[in-house]
């Protein structure tokens, strides 16, 4: 069932739109921390996001996160719609700016990505939605953005995104250790992560 809330999508300016035969269209939407934070909300609080680290956070809370991210121009959050229904959360980051970039040497054009998708809806889990859906958002990030590389640090528990990620075509990079960082505006805890790479000939072999 389409949201009520659609038209609210339908009136933002995407910043990338796609159409996938057999899949449908996703578009990349830039996320309204006010209007969007009841949805994100939702899908943070549920066990299956535990490596988000948002699972205690209020709605108010979470609105507070992505209004400061709105604030930075080195991180963005996105409100992934595929045929008017929201999706996907994605995040992209400057890894210079980052926690990340203490623990691997950062690449000209990289950039970070972090990915939370929506609880399956009725029909359950679909063979292939993700790897299309992914698809379509790589295209986004190597190619409308122009980037040549993407990194990705989940939990190093997270068995399940890490998967996910060298069925797509990363590469295993080390384990490794992201610091704590304990600012007036922003606390994350250290974390255990396994990093990933992507290479744009990769994913987008001439």
């Amino acid at each position: 069932m389409t949201d009520p809330r659609t038209p609210s999508y339908a009136g933002r300016t995407p910043l990338h739109e796609q159409h996938l035969d057999g899949f449908g269209t996703v578009r990349v939407l830039p996320l309204d921390a006010a209007e969007d934070a009841g949805e994100i909300h939702r899908w943070v609080s549920e066990e299956r996001a535990a490596f988000w680290g948002m699972t205690e956070l209020t709605r108010d809370q979470v609105e507070a996160v992505y209004a400061h991210m709105d604030t930075l121009d080195t991180h963005h959050a996105h409100l992934v719609v595929k045929d008017g229904d929201p999706v996907a959360l994605l995040q992209t980051y400057e890894p210079g700016a980052d926690r990340v970039s203490e623990c691997y040497d950062v690449e000209p054009g990289d950039i970070g990505v972090h990915l939370l998708l929506a609880p399956a809806g009725a029909q359950g889990a679909r063979p292939g939605w993700t790897a299309a859906l992914a698809g379509a958002l790589m295209a986004y990030v190597l190619l409308g953005l122009d980037r040549t590389r993407i990194v990705v640090d989940p939990d190093i528990g997270n068995e399940k995104a890490i998967a996910r990620f060298l069925r797509q075509g990363f590469t295993a990079g080390p384990a490794v250790v992201l610091p704590e960082v304990d600012l007036p505006d922003v606390h994350l805890p250290e974390k255990k992560a396994q990093l990933a790479f992507l290479r744009r000939e990769v994913a987008f072999p001439a």
